[in-house]
């Protein structure tokens, strides 16, 4: 499945500021998923944007602005074919497949992290689930990605970036985000490496799993899991729509946490009351292509 995606965060300063520093992460990454055609970012005032990797494997498009400006527009869009999901095709996998060297290889992804931290009822319900499921790890990581996607509400507004992990489960409200901090958190209070995938999905809404009937939605940047799986690689899930990573979805980069792919940072000199308006066009291109085929 083909898409031509364009990201936009636009910034309205009270007053003027004097200069800014920015890091954006929005390019998808090509992988044995899904594979970049085209990308570039342009932002308004211009500035020069210098690019590179960082630790986790994101592209970060890094970009300063010295001149007095009233507002700032970042515009990346890109060109991205997606293919769907590998199956697990493992089976059932006894726990002590997790042995001492995978987990030091998946050391940073079974500490807790800046928002992902494992005490109390977070720990407890999953090392239930873990019980349950006996000598079956695939299936005890499905049984935690239902219980994220059934027992919590979709719930725009109700959280904000930072909130604690326990308040979460308490409150079993959120948005892909906390779905997806939740769910990592109890993979790792348990022992399975997990870490947090930033990127697009192509649907009408963050929780529906429905396909769309159009070919052009208006979205915001989205969240999802991947769990670590000895023989298999990483298992995507995404709990907030309930079901495994496919063709709509589109992976910009993994880390720890948010913080690690968050798709705007940056400082500025001056007043701190500003407005911030972002957002996502999505267009699927697979009708064109059938159309083509059909020539």
């Amino acid at each position: 499945m083909r898409f031509d995606i364009r990201y936009t965060s636009r910034f309205d300063y009270a007053s003027p500021i004097s200069e800014s520093q920015n890091a954006l992460r929005a390019c998808p990454t090509s992988d044995d998923r899904q594979t970049v055609s085209h990308y570039r970012v342009v932002t308004r005032p211009s500035a020069r944007v210098h690019s590179y990797v960082d630790y986790w494997g994101t592209r970060v498009d890094t970009f300063g602005i010295r001149a007095p400006h009233e507002s700032l527009e970042v515009v990346a869009e890109c060109t991205v074919d997606t293919t769907p999901s590998r199956a697990v095709t493992v089976g059932p996998r006894p726990w002590d497949v997790y042995e001492e060297r995978f987990r030091d290889e998946h050391l940073e992804f079974l500490a807790p992290s800046s928002h992902v931290t494992f005490s109390g009822e977070v720990s407890r319900v999953a090392a239930e689930k873990a019980e349950q499921a006996g000598d079956d790890l695939v299936g005890t990581v499905l049984s935690l990605h239902r219980l994220v996607g059934t027992s919590f509400e979709y719930a725009p507004g109700a959280t904000y970036v930072g909130v604690d992990v326990d308040e979460l489960f308490a409150t079993r409200q959120g948005v892909c985000q906390d779905f997806a901090h939740v769910l990592i958190a109890m993979c790792r209070s348990i022992g399975v490496p997990a870490r947090y995938v930033s990127g697009y999905y192509f649907a009408v809404q963050d929780d529906s799993s429905d396909e769309p009937d159009v070919d052009e939605v208006d979205v915001q940047t989205h969240a999802w899991v991947e769990a670590a799986i000895p023989e298999h690689g990483w298992l995507a899930l995404d709990p907030t729509n309930r079901q495994q990573v496919g063709e709509r979805h589109v992976k910009i980069g993994h880390g720890r946490d948010y913080d690690d792919v968050a798709p705007l940072k940056g400082t500025y000199i001056g007043g701190a009351r500003h407005d911030l308006n972002a957002g996502v066009h999505m267009r699927r291109m697979v009708a064109a292509q059938e159309q083509q085929q059909q020539q």
